[in-house]
């Protein structure tokens, strides 16, 4: 039988307000809860949840605490199996916002990523939409498990294939731009888990916002390597301590809310968000908009934007 711990570690970055939320069932949430009252999930089971919050300061936060509070108040009520509760569950989320925005239109725009997390005695599955990752560590190595729903790996795939330069892609000044978020409309793009993931001993599993790309993945095994055997509290700090000496002058929020799973085997399965955003991805936040007329057109944006790279890539 598996024991959680969790704790939550943050900075502030440049910014004087926080857009990002994340909650762990049991356990805590990074902002005051105000929700339904959430029954014991019972033994050896968790539930964590991550939103990273667009739109400007009011409908960011707000749209990431809606989705967080969504997500684990239809999802504790479900008796569903795993795969069709957290589909059921997204879908409630996006409801929540779609409520929001028609009750008062000028929310219009207001959007979040969501990566939600289920850890039971069979492993952990998942759901996300948007481009926070969620990593498993595992003997020295880490691997993405879910899907980026940014241009981005649109714009690698190219870059393999030849069709552009790999200069190309990271420069582009669209690679940050959302293929699909929660905003009330239709999801583009989700990313489900098929099945459980088992989880070995010395496993740790991270899900964050794409903020934590300003520590490349080597920089990021070295800090668990070292400080995963001291718990989550430490390890959330010390990712946090190497953000903060990245000196990123553009850096948003960064909220981290470690989990360690100790079976009696021992092992330690550690489940960190972190919350961050920066205004070098500001290409991203184009797709938020004040207006349904707005997001239309940066739509359209989007598509040409698509148009224009397969345009590219025949060129090449």
């Amino acid at each position: 039988m598996k024991a959680f711990e969790c704790g939550f570690s943050a900075t502030q970055g440049e910014r004087g307000y926080q857009e990002d939320s994340a909650v762990v069932w049991p356990g805590q949430a990074t902002f005051a809860w105000n929700g339904v009252a959430l029954p014991d999930p019972g033994a050896g089971h968790m539930v964590a949840v991550l939103a990273d919050g667009m739109g400007g300061h009011v409908d960011g936060a707000l749209a990431s605490k809606t989705v967080c509070k969504a997500f684990l108040e239809n999802y504790a009520s479900s008796e569903s199996e795993t795969h069709a509760r957290l589909s059921a569950t997204l879908d409630a989320s996006n409801d929540r916002i779609a409520d929001i925005v028609q009750n008062d239109p000028s929310m219009a725009g207001m959007g979040s990523t969501l990566v939600g997390v289920i850890f039971d005695e069979e492993g952990v599955q998942w759901v996300s939409v948007g481009d926070s990752p969620l990593y498993l560590y595992r003997r020295g190595e880490i691997a993405l498990l879910n899907e980026d729903h940014s241009l981005a790996p649109v714009l690698d795939q190219l870059a393999a294939a030849g069709k552009i330069t790999v200069e190309q892609a990271k420069s582009d000044p669209h690679r940050h731009m959302l293929r699909s978020a929660i905003t009330g409309e239709g999801l583009d793009h989700i990313n489900i888990s098929k099945q459980a993931l088992s989880l070995e001993v010395g496993d740790y599993v991270i899900v964050a916002s794409d903020g934590i790309h300003t520590l490349d993945i080597p920089k990021l095994v070295k800090i668990v390597s070292a400080e995963g055997q001291h718990g989550p509290l430490q390890l959330s700090e010390a990712i946090v301590r190497e953000i903060d000496k990245q000196k990123e002058p553009y850096q948003d929020n960064a909220q981290l809310s470690p989990c360690a799973v100790e079976p009696e085997n021992r092992c330690v399965i550690t489940f960190v968000c972190v919350a961050l955003d920066f205004l070098r991805c500001a290409s991203r936040l184009s797709i938020f908009q004040t207006t349904t007329t707005d997001l239309i057109r940066q739509r359209q944006t989007y598509l040409l934007v698509l148009s224009s790279i397969e345009i590219l890539a025949k060129v090449q």
